[in-house]
């Protein structure tokens, strides 16, 4: 399956196949609509369907065939992506021809239709079908905006019913109805009431737009629907019939809008060369973005916190269809289905795995948890709690190819256009040089002096400095240094002392802070010293006083026990103890 990765969530198929969830109509088996996916492209599609696992066995005795290992694995559990997949739209283009409309006696509209009555119009309605591209965000509980690509196709259903007047008698006077003529005229697309695309009458027009320089808009999807009715009126006088006959006419516009974000990307990015020829990317956008690739072949990637999972849209798992004495509901022949995007628990990555870029710094926005805003039957590995937007990911690596540089969004075929930075953006990374020598000690603890100054120059590294900030709009932070399990900083000379009071070899380690935010940027440096009591004269001399001091008693036992042997002698002893 191309551009995709399964998420397979094989724990839940268990519990799946033993909970049944309860939908309002079940989606089409894959393989048995031609709608241009193939079977394991359609089975991807049906995250709201009801998890309802069934064994192959069962599966081959129920519909008389086998299924593909994907779409056995979709029976139970629901698949997503680390790239919005086209299988999506792909589907709606094509399931969207089997929209039908009724006739003048009948109207078909989806149970959320806003109806329309006039006098001789009935049920009318205009409802936007889908908008694709598009990839429905997940952002967190109550901001769920829907982002459509500047160029793309509003698909839409349009239908009403005529009412036509029934006929009376009354004394020598007659009249009749009849319809001589209904349409719809046009169909208008409005981007906050102003029209910017229009077509010809049609109950499912497929309407293209490109809207450009704009960050939100509500659409509109309007309609103007024309019958024209014929009255015959006949009046007997004597032997004759005088007839007249009048045309009424009605006009009427129907409409559905939506709200929408414009999905138009600018990426930021900003560069830096390490040492070892290594060379570092960030990249910057501010709404949610899918990763950028490193290299023309496209073999070295990273993406964000953002996946990507395919659902229906069940306001159109039924229709409607109402005549002038009753209304059916019946199962929907036509059904739209979208992308979806959310915050994963896997999180950001970078490919390959091993051997590939690595990722240094991720930043954004801190949202809570959009659990609840996924809904019911959608088995997916959402965050669970507060997380971070990932609008800023900052890698290294060894290969990067600055002119192949593609920055790809949550939509479908929107790729962000690149921004070069500005003048001094790009850093050069250097070489510290850490150093820690003991400058004063006594037998209880001794004084380090850490110092860090700029390999190349000379000069001293300043870590408490807090004029350097982030330019691409984050907070100020500085590196530090941690030795004996303290964490320090070097003043305007480049210098930091720690005491320590337990011998031992103690490592400094620079932590540099990260090249977004400093100017020189560093890489990291150690640098080790060694410290114990005997080092000094008067640590020897304290320590062969604390020995004496301890040996005094045995010295005492000693010299006791030789007296007592010299004033009792061995005769003694030996009388005493026969």
């Amino acid at each position: 399956m191309e551009q995709r990765e399964l998420s397979v969530l094989m724990a839940v198929l268990f519990v799946t196949s033993l909970v049944t969830g309860i939908v309002t109509a079940s989606p089409p088996r894959p393989g048995t609509e031609g709608n241009g996916l193939s079977e394991n492209e359609s089975a991807t599609l049906w995250s709201r369907d009801a998890d309802d696992y069934i064994s192959q066995e069962e599966y081959r005795q129920r519909y008389g065939d086998e299924r593909t290992a994907i779409h056995q694995l979709a029976n139970g559990t629901d698949i997503t992506f680390k790239r919005p997949p086209a299988t999506a739209a792909t589907w709606t283009r094509n399931d969207f021809e089997d929209l039908d409309a009724g006739d003048s006696d009948m109207s078909v509209h989806p149970p959320h239709a806003s109806l329309e009555d006039g006098v001789f119009i009935a049920d009318a309605h205009a409802t936007v079908f889908a908008v694709q591209p598009s990839t429905r965000g997940h952002l967190e509980s109550g901001e769920t905006p829907l982002y459509i690509a500047p160029n793309g196709t509003m698909r839409g259903f349009v239908d009403y019913r005529v009412r036509v007047p029934n006929g009376s008698s009354s004394g020598n006077r007659t009249v009749e109805w009849s319809l001589t003529n209904h349409e719809i005229e046009e169909v208008r697309l409005q981007k906050d009431r102003e029209t910017i695309a229009r077509t010809d009458g049609s109950h499912t027009p497929a309407i293209d737009y490109q809207i450009d320089e704009d960050w939100s808009a509500t659409l509109t999807l309007e309609a103007e629907i024309h019958v024209r009715l014929k009255k015959t009126i006949r009046t007997n006088v004597g032997n004759s019939t005088d007839v007249d006959v009048v045309y009424r006419e009605e006009t009427r516009n129907v409409s559905d809008s939506i709200d929408v974000e414009i999905y138009d990307l600018s990426a930021y990015p900003y560069y830096a060369e390490y040492p070892n020829g290594d060379a570092g990317v960030a990249i910057f956008q501010s709404r949610p973005w899918q990763g950028y690739t490193l290299t023309d072949e496209g073999n070295a990637s990273v993406r964000g916190v953002w996946r990507f999972y395919t659902a229906r849209n069940t306001n159109w798992d039924t229709l409607v269809r109402s005549s002038r004495t009753d209304s059916a509901e019946v199962e929907s022949d036509a059904i739209p289905v979208y992308v979806h995007a959310y915050p994963s628990r896997i999180g950001p990555r970078a490919e390959p795995v091993r051997d590939g870029p690595e990722i240094i710094d991720t930043w954004g926005t801190e949202w809570p948890s959009p659990l609840g805003t996924i809904g019911e039957n959608v088995n997916i590995e959402v965050v669970n709690q507060s997380y971070e937007t990932t609008y800023g990911v900052a890698v290294r690596g060894e290969n990067v190819d600055k002119e192949a540089l593609h920055v790809a969004g949550i939509v479908r075929s929107v790729n962000a256009s690149i921004v070069e930075p500005d003048a001094g953006s790009e850093r050069q990374l250097r070489r510290s040089n850490l150093s820690v020598t003991v400058i004063q000690q006594n037998e209880s603890q001794a004084t380090l002096r850490v110092e860090l100054r700029d390999n190349q120059t000379g000069a001293p590294i300043a870590l408490s400095d807090s004029d350097r900030r982030y330019p691409i709009g984050r907070s100020p932070r500085d590196g530090y240094i941690t030795i004996a399990n303290q964490r320090v900083e070097t003043n305007a000379s480049g210098v930091a002392l720690v005491t320590i009071a337990e011998p031992g070899i103690y490592t400094a380690r620079y932590h540099p802070g990260s090249w977004l935010g400093h100017n020189p940027a560093y890489v990291s440096d150690t640098a080790t010293a060694r410290w114990h009591p005997l080092g000094t004269i008067d640590g020897w001399f304290a320590f062969i006083f604390e020995v004496g001091w301890q040996l005094i008693p045995f010295f005492v036992m000693f010299y006791a026990g030789h007296r007592l042997l010299r004033m009792l002698g061995p005769e003694d002893l030996f009388q005493r103890n026969p």
